[in-house]
């Protein structure tokens, strides 16, 4: 997750005195709004219960009103401060910091803890409404969606939360995972906007623990129905023959058996981005990139109009970062105006240095309003691959807190099966039957849905165009 600190607001006080405020920023959105004095009292906090050579260094006090240069040199010591914390592995994951961070958002939002519904999507056309307090965490919501849906407790950790927003068109974009430091009713009521909800979804990469959750009726049908709308969202890839067959086991009541076969198509698993701009192969490409298999999988419209497909594994990145900027916008358009004269949009980009071949590392860009998603997800599969490793497991048990604060309603609701699937694009075949092949990194053909060989190249995308196939 990034934080920043973009700007501050001098806000009125008691008894009509004035103070600065400033504004921390979760991926490039305001989470909430604080004064010095708070921030103090949460460094002062993490001295306390983990002692001065752990804390990071902390702007001083000063005793006379600060200069309009003086606030700005804060602002940026107290950004500084933030992202030193949230990435130190025992202060970012600490419940010190957290429950500041919530407590901040619901006074910034000015919500009061109060009992209210909150719809949860399991898929576009399904849904399940749980109580909770305003004051929720993700975790205690969580937890409440497995209380309605009978999910067992040692099978919701295979699940998490999504802040996604659903477009025009229909099309879903998974802004964030939910974390532990927000409150989930805050977050998506604070946007102000119907166009966003709350989904849940697996929070895994290998399909091996898939099993794990199908041996629990509900573990299957959540899974059985995630698995209907990645396909209809065209996030899995089917061609007519296995669009039959699916469609005969749907009917069937065979959702075990449906799962085990999408398991075998492209993209099964995969999370999709909208569609982004890259720097690989070439400058200004546009390129959709999608995240599943220990992978970013990359279908790239090159300037001169080929398409091209390629996949960049986890395991062959040495690092990856994100930036971001302001970028000035003016009447829809671009800008050279500095951004206190025009209308600023935040522009990021996420950027990973791949081992091409042996002894050749290269930067690889991505811009997209996604670019912290993608990180995350980049590194949720190099969590999951390092637990794959030491030989330990995703599954995990919800802490339970003896004095829990949640109302819920006794009421079971079970996940209806999805309709039947509509049928296959006919222009997504055309899209589909592209091979290329990408130096060092393993290629699955796609002249044919859902097989195909390996390929190895020499050079990053060089391989087959349109006119071999």
């Amino acid at each position: 997750m990034h934080f920043s600190i973009p700007e501050t607001e001098v806000r009125s006080g008691e008894n009509g005195s004035t103070y600065v405020a400033f504004n921390i920023h979760v991926n490039s959105v305001l989470h909430c709004q604080v004064r010095y004095s708070q921030l103090l009292g949460l460094h002062q906090q993490i001295k306390k219960e983990y002692g001065n050579n752990v804390a990071p260094a902390f702007p001083p006090k000063k005793i006379f009103t600060l200069t309009p240069a003086e606030v700005e040199q804060r602002r940026e010591q107290l950004e500084k401060y933030m992202q030193a914390v949230r990435q130190d592995p025992m202060l970012g994951a600490s419940e010190v910091f957290n429950s500041f961070l919530r407590k901040a958002q619901q006074e910034t939002q000015q919500i009061p803890t109060e009992e209210v519904p909150l719809e949860i999507y399991l898929s576009k056309s399904q849904k399940v409404t749980v109580n909770i307090l305003t004051s929720d965490q993700t975790e205690d919501v969580l937890e409440a969606v497995a209380s309605k849906l009978d999910l067992p407790d040692d099978l919701a950790g295979y699940f998490s939360l999504f802040l996604v927003r659903e477009g025009v068109d229909g099309g879903l974009t998974f802004v964030r995972k939910l974390q532990d430091f927000e409150l989930p009713y805050v977050s998506v009521t604070s946007l102000r906007s119907l166009e966003f909800h709350i989904a849940l979804r697996k929070s895994y990469w290998d399909t091996a623990y898939d099993s794990d959750v199908m041996d629990n009726r509900v573990g299957l049908n959540l899974l059985y129905t995630q698995t209907v709308s990645d396909i209809e969202r065209g996030w899995i890839l089917v061609n007519k023959d296995q669009h039959r067959q699916l469609k005969s086991l749907q009917e069937k009541g065979s959702k075990k058996e449906f799962i085990r076969l999408c398991q075998t198509l492209k993209y099964f698993g995969y999370i999709q981005f909208d569609p982004c701009v890259t720097d690989f192969p070439e400058k200004g490409c546009h390129a959709i990139v999608s995240a599943g298999n220990n992978e970013l999988n990359f279908q790239v419209k090159l300037p001169n109009e080929q398409m091209k497909e390629g996949s960049f594994k986890v395991t062959r990145m040495r690092c990856w970062r994100v930036t971001s900027s302001q970028v000035p916008v003016a009447n829809g358009t671009a800008s050279t105006s500095p951004c206190s004269s025009a209308q600023c949009e935040v522009k990021l980009e996420l950027a990973f240095e791949y081992l091409m071949s042996k002894d050749r590392l290269q930067w690889v860009t991505i811009t997209s309003p996604q670019a912290i998603m993608m990180s995350i997800c980049l590194q949720s599969m190099v969590d999951e691959l390092m637990v794959k490793k030491s030989g330990g497991s995703i599954k995990k048990m919800l802490r339970k807190r003896p004095n829990g604060s949640l109302h819920r309603s006794e009421s079971q609701q079970a996940v209806k099966s999805p309709p039947l699937l509509d049928s296959p694009d006919p222009d997504r075949e055309q899209i589909i039957k592209l091979s290329t092949k990408l130096s060092s990194v393993s290629l699955r053909g796609t002249s044919d849905v859902g097989g195909g060989n390996d390929f190895h190249g020499n050079y990053a995308f060089e391989g087959i165009g349109d006119d071999d196939l």
